[in-house]
């Protein structure tokens, strides 16, 4: 939600953010003009004040090659240059001979062959040395006039009107530099403008340098103000929308997850919110688990009542079977003759495996199940052993199963089946033996191969009447029940069928 709400602001942040900087640019912009104004100002000041030195030489040095001129000439022009130059203005005039004709009371700065003295450039740069040399040779080429400027006088006549701190002024000719002014305290950093201004005529650069102050804490919040803003904006946004509503729903959110049915939820009980469709929400989620506790109630009282009932259809059932059995069996007793007595334990034997059944899917139902393939073949094998007839009292019963469950529309007809194959092999082979294994198959997980193997089983004339009077129907009747072939292996005496089970 934070994130949301921040980008939802991100227009307004951005606008805030362009505005300042543009006002940051409008005055770089200024600061730039200032700087222009100041150098080129500066520049035509040393420029003028050359200039009227250089006439003032001019004009002494061709008075002074015509012979015509006094002596007097040379203090006027001291005088002159002392006007313009706190230090008396440096000048020095010599003839072609290297003699020199007049000059200031101070010493040359730098001595210069008669040769470097002519055919130097009008104004140069002295290498290794703070001064400015300017040249003014005669009309006749004679005589020459040098005069020499300091780094004060220079710095005092380039000071530029304009109120600019942190400024440092450069003379540049060519490869030479002379630095005629420094910045009185160079802070660390920040940033550098540099703009030049020609000398004219001279091949001389005036070039002014601006240091900014470096960015300060107040500096860089001023400029970062718009985001502050920002994010204090969506910050105070979030605390607001967290506290109304997002906590609220969430408080609600987990209490209807914790939620179990019977309860009755009071989600907005400890906390108080002023957003009222929240509490209106709380409110209906309280009436909705009213009633259904309500319901839930209800079902688990009529629940009951239908386990009741079933138990109680569960006892008759079984009473039922209980009654039907010991009528067979008193009927069996009364009998005299053996085909009757036979067929009554036939009877008996079907009517007990219809019993096994109901008891194992009874004793399941609690836990919804199924049958369990294992017991009921358990049961159900002590069942026919003990019903069986004098002669196969020593008929063995061997079990092979995985732990299996199947529904009791498919436990009938399987007791009814195993039934019947037991009772076929006790009357064809009294004291042989059975093994009855189920086993899920292969990459089926909710089919099981039922299998009964037993020398009773093998092909035989005996077997054969048998299966044409009687039980050959009976076996096909079960097989259709469980929809499945019913594979008979005459040789091996085994008989096979795929049964669904519970997963």
């Amino acid at each position: 939600m934070f994130l949301i709400l921040t980008l939802a602001l991100l227009p307004l942040g951005l606008i805030a953010l362009i505005a300042s900087l543009q006002a940051i640019r409008t005055a770089d912009l200024e600061k730039e003009a200032l700087l222009r104004i100041a150098v080129t100002q500066s520049a035509r000041k040393l420029t003028a004040d050359l200039q009227s030195d250089r006439t003032a030489l001019q004009l002494t040095v061709d008075s002074l090659a015509s012979n015509s001129a006094d002596r007097a000439i040379c203090n006027r022009l001291s005088l002159f240059l002392a006007a313009n130059d706190a230090e008396g203005g440096r000048y020095y005039i010599y003839d072609s001979a290297g003699r020199r004709l007049c000059n200031s009371s101070e010493r040359e700065p730098a001595s210069m062959t008669p040769t470097a003295r002519f055919d130097g450039p009008a104004t140069e740069l002295l290498a290794d040395s703070p001064y400015l040399v300017s040249r003014v040779p005669s009309a006749d080429k004679r005589i020459i006039a040098l005069i020499y400027y300091s780094r004060k006088h220079l710095e005092s006549v380039a000071d530029p009107a304009t109120a600019l701190q942190n400024r440092k002024l450069t003379l540049r000719q060519g490869d030479r530099r002379l630095a005629i002014s420094h910045v009185r305290k160079d802070p660390p950093g920040g940033k550098r403008s540099s703009l030049s201004a020609r000398l004219d005529p001279y091949d001389v650069e005036l070039t002014m340098t601006v240091r900014e102050p470096p960015a300060t804490i107040a500096r860089m919040l001023s400029l970062f103000l718009p985001l502050v803003m920002w994010f204090a904006a969506a910050a105070i946004g979030w605390f607001v929308v967290n506290r109304v509503l997002i906590r609220p729903l969430v408080i609600l959110r987990r209490a209807v997850a914790a939620y179990q049915p019977g309860e009755v939820l009071e989600p907005l009980q400890r906390m108080r919110t002023p957003a009222q469709e929240i509490v209106a929400l709380g409110e209906t989620f309280r009436e909705i688990s009213e009633d259904v506790a309500t319901h839930e109630a209800e079902m688990a009282e009529g629940l009951e009542t239908q386990r009741k009932l079933t138990r109680e259809v569960h006892h008759r059932v079984k009473n039922n079977l209980q009654i039907i059995a010991s009528l067979i069996n008193l009927h069996a007793r009364s009998a005299h003759e053996p085909e009757a007595v036979e067929a009554y334990a036939s009877i008996q034997r079907r009517v007990d495996a219809l019993s096994v059944v109901h008891r194992n899917h009874f004793a399941e139902l609690e836990e919804n199940r199924g049958v369990g393939i294992r017991p009921l073949i358990s049961e159900l094998s002590a069942s026919l052993r003990g019903t069986a007839p004098a002669a196969a009292r020593r008929f063995a019963i061997q079990i092979d199963s995985d732990n299996l469950h199947i529904s009791q529309d498919v436990a009938v007809p399987i007791a009814f089946l195993l039934t019947e194959l037991v009772e076929l092999a006790m009357m064809l082979d009294p004291q042989g033996t059975m093994r009855i294994s189920a086993h899920v198959l292969p990459e089926q997980a909710n089919r099981a191969l039922l299998s009964v193997v037993s020398s009773g089983l093998r092909a035989s004339e005996d077997m054969t009447v048998h299966l044409s009077e009687r039980y050959g129907r009976v076996l096909t009747g079960l097989s259709r029940q469980l929809r499945s072939a019913l594979d008979h292996d005459g040789e091996a005496g085994s008989y096979a069928i795929a049964i669904t089970i519970i997963p």
